[in-house]
């Protein structure tokens, strides 16, 4: 009975190591069984290796990520992987339904090789397009590649959009998320093509809204004025949390939204559009020297950043681009100018006590050894607030002594900054708490709204009218929490159930519409 037990248990273990040792199909069975057709059993593998990278390279040119797909290819040695995984299982035909309808996201077909992609696939529909089996090599490489090549840069461009804006405008410093080697890999390495491409369609409120109206507009300026919104949209941006000002350029408006709510809309004024032909103008300038003919440029950057400092009574620093261009000339004409403008003048780190007796002349504009320095007041650009944020640009939010500003319809007037139409209730956000709310107020000559305030805000009052030093104090305050700050740059948006259109005030949409249509063609 043992030695019969010892035999079954044997044979098992035969059959087990035989099972485990069982041959892979090879590259031929499994494309005739995808094909369903016998001519893939004489399939050779070096040959096919042959044609395939001979392919790869004729196509290097037309491949939006050539080096991500031949490192893929290279690993899998040259195998038609996306042929056998999704022929037989029409994922194939899935994607060519995307592309062809692609449309719907303002793209055209053609750029993923559409036409020729739905011709590949067509030759193998029928079983008697090929008389023997090397005659398909050339044609299932180009399928594999123009398959692999149209998933991706589908993908993509759904996924991270179809640019990466950093590189499409100078003053773009929101680090966007784009593909890498590392998603490309996955996306061929992905278990359902169908599954993936139903991912990545637009599923917020606000992409799904400017789809719908581009779908259905039929002016060319509208149609454009949408597809780039979103392409906008697509674009990966860094979370901003529930509680986050948004600053939207072209609309000059400041929102400050805490979860689902807005606490407070507000006008802003941005920076002023650069000089037409600027590049030009830059160029000339470069070879001059002369400071005359250097353009302006004062567009507001976009940006991601957070408010971390609130300045009440705030001194302004002056940068050296605007002592240059309006400050000295100013100097130089007007010896008044400084004193009647509360600018103080430092050399060498020490205030200059008569500023007006300075021969402006003997110094070039280019190596002014002087700071400019604005006191606070009444005259004061800054106002009496000033929201500091971290930035490379040197901008910042503020309060302005030029409200009529707000009224005009075209706000972009600044030299880079933001003005905000109601500083102290953006202020009485930051800061939150109240009695800091009221000692804000007291800095900047307001009564306090607690009664219990109010004593004190009288003393201190009484102390400045009798006081030979009437000088406004700066102070600082840090608001409850620091506020993630988001400026943007849309033109179109959908609010209300009505798409909002607003002037492509710095020119972006042109130049965002360009490099669109530029990519890989």
């Amino acid at each position: 009975m043992a030695r019969i037990f010892t035999l079954g248990f044997g044979i098992i273990i035969l059959v087990y190591v035989i099972s485990s040792f069982k041959k892979e199909p090879s590259v031929g069975e499994l494309l005739a069984e995808s094909f369903e057709n016998e001519i893939y059993d004489e399939f050779d593998t070096l040959a096919f290796d042959s044609v395939f990278t001979k392919t790869l390279d004729s196509l290097s040119t037309k491949l939006s990520d050539f080096q991500s797909i031949k490192t893929f290819y290279t690993k899998n040695g040259y195998c038609p992987t996306l042929v056998i995984r999704f022929y037989k299982s029409k994922n194939l035909d899935v994607l060519l339904n995307f592309l062809q309808n692609s449309t719907v996201h303002g793209f055209d077909p053609e750029r993923f090789s559409t036409t020729e992609f739905r011709s590949l696939l067509g030759y193998f529909k029928g079983n008697n397009e090929f008389n023997n089996v090397s005659q398909s090599y050339s044609a299932l490489a180009k399928l594999e590649l123009l398959s692999a090549n149209a998933y991706i840069k589908y993908i993509n461009y759904l996924k991270f959009g179809v640019v990466n804006p950093q590189k499409v405008f100078s003053r773009y410093f929101i680090n966007v998320k784009r593909p890498d080697v590392q998603s490309t890999i996955r996306l061929l390495n992905s278990g359902s093509m169908s599954d993936t491409l139903v991912s990545v369609q637009g599923k917020s409120l606000q992409y799904m809204a400017l789809q719908s109206a581009f779908i259905k507009a039929e002016n060319d300026s509208v149609r454009r004025t949408l597809a780039v919104n979103m392409e906008r949209l697509r674009w990966i941006l860094p979370q901003t949390g529930e509680d986050y000002v948004q600053v939207n350029i072209p609309d000059f408006t400041l929102i400050y939204f805490k979860q689902r709510d807005t606490l407070t809309t507000m006008k802003v004024c941005v920076g002023s559009k650069a000089d037409d032909d600027y590049e030009k103008k830059m160029d000339v300038f470069k070879k001059t020297g002369d400071y005359d003919d250097k353009p302006n440029n004062h567009e507001t950057p976009i940006l991601f950043s957070s408010i971390t400092l609130l300045y009440v009574n705030p001194v302004w620093n002056i940068p050296e681009s605007i002592v240059k261009k309006e400050i000295y000339p100013m100097a130089r004409r007007n010896s008044s100018y400084l004193r009647r403008n509360d600018i103080n003048v430092y050399h060498k780190n020490k205030l200059v006590n008569n500023p007006a007796g300075i021969r402006w002349s003997r110094y070039d504009v280019e190596k002014l050894p002087f700071l400019f320095v604005q006191r606070p007041g009444i005259k004061n650009s800054l106002g009496k607030f000033k929201f500091a944020f971290e930035n490379n640009s040197s901008i910042f939010l503020h309060d302005t002594n030029n409200k009529k500003a707000f009224k005009q319809s075209n706000r972009a007037i600044s030299h880079g900054c933001i003005r905000l139409e109601q500083p102290l209730k953006f202020a009485e956000l930051l800061v939150g708490d109240k009695d800091k709310c009221d000692k804000l107020r007291s800095d900047i000559g307001l009564v306090p709204i607690n009664k219990n305030n109010l004593a004190g805000y009288h003393m201190k009052r009484s102390h400045k009218l009798t006081s030979k030093d009437s000088q406004l104090t700066p102070s600082v305050y840090t608001p409850k929490k620091s506020v993630p700050l988001l400026i943007t740059y849309f033109t179109a948006w959908e609010m209300n159930n009505k798409i909002e259109y607003r002037p492509d005030v710095y020119g972006l949409d042109k130049d965002l519409w360009a490099a669109m249509n530029k990519i890989n063609r």
